[in-house]
C-alpha cells in the first residue's frame, strides 16, 4: 500500500487551478517556527527554521522504526512546506523589501499527532540531533473562507497573480480579510533549491470575506 499523500488526497487545498477560486479551509495542525527577515539570507532565521521543521517532521514520520508507537499512525508522505507571511503596517505583501518580512513557516501534521506526541517528537529530535528545538511549536490554524490560485514561476512574479485574485474577488463580491490571525499564505509544491525559478509551483491563498452591503 502506498503512503498517504495529503496533496493527492486533498487536491482542493493543494492543487488549485490556474485561475482564482474560493475555498473553505478547515482546522489543521502544524509544526511551526516563527521568524523575520529575508528568506534568502545565507544562514538566516528562515534557513534555520527549515532545519527545525524538517527535523521534527521526519522524527514523526520515522517513529514507526523505533520503540515509540503513535496511536493511529499511518505511513504518509511529509506534506509540503508552507508559509504565512506579513509585514508590519502593510496589508498583503511588499515584495520590494524582503528584509521586513515576518513569517510563520509550517509543515502539516497528520491527524494522529496529538500535542503530547508532538512534544515527544521535539524531545526525541533534540536528543538525537543534539540541536535546540525550543523554537518549534504545535499550531492549529483554521483559515476558513479564502481565495486561492496556483502560481507558476518566480516568487517575485507573485504580484501579477495576486492582482488576478483581487480582480476575481471584486467581481464576486468579496474582499481580502487580512488581520493578525489571517495572513498571506503560500504552499510550496516545488523545492526552490532544486527547481528552476520559471518551473516553480506555489499555491497562493488569501483570507476573504463578503463585501458588506
Amino acid at each position: 500500500m502506498s503512503a498517504f499523500d495529503f496533496k493527492k488526497e486533498y487536491k482542493e487545498y493543494y492543487l488549485p487551478k490556474d485561475k482564482p477560486e474560493l475555498v473553505t479551509v478547515p482546522a489543521m495542525n502544524f509544526i511551526a517556527v516563527e521568524g523575520k527577515g529575508n528568506p534568502n539570507d545565507e544562514g538566516g532565521e528562515y534557513q534555520n527554521a527549515m532545519n527545525l521543521l524538517y527535523g521534527i517532521a521526519f522524527t514523526v514520520k520515522m517513529s514507526k522504526k523505533g520503540d515509540h508507537r503513535m496511536e493511529g499512525y499511518f505511513d504518509y508522505v511529509v506534506p509540503p512546506l508552507e508559509g504565512f507571511w506579513w509585514q508590519d503596517g502593510i496589508d498583503g505583501i511588499d515584495y520590494g523589501d524582503k528584509s521586513t518580512f515576518r513569517w510563520v513557516s509550517v509543515i502539516r501534521l497528520p491527524e494522529f499527532v496529538t500535542k503530547a506526541e508532538f512534544d515527544w517528537a521535539v524531545e526525541e529530535a533534540a536528543r538525537k540531533k543534539k540541536t535546540d528545538f525550543s523554537a518549534v511549536r504545535f499550531l492549529t490554524i483554521e483559515e476558513g473562507l479564502c481565495v486561492q490560485i496556483m502560481h507558476h514561476g518566480p516568487f517575485d512574479d507573485e504580484p501579477a497573480t495576486v492582482a488576478l485574485m483581487d480582480a476575481f474577488l471584486a467581481q464576486q463580491g468579496y474582499e481580502n480579510d487580512f488581520s493578525d490571525t489571517r495572513r498571506h499564505h503560500e504552499i510550496y509544491l516545488s523545492d526552490a533549491r532544486k527547481t528552476a525559478p520559471d518551473k516553480l509551483k506555489t499555491v497562493i491563498r488569501h483570507p476573504v470575506r463578503p463585501i458588506a452591503k
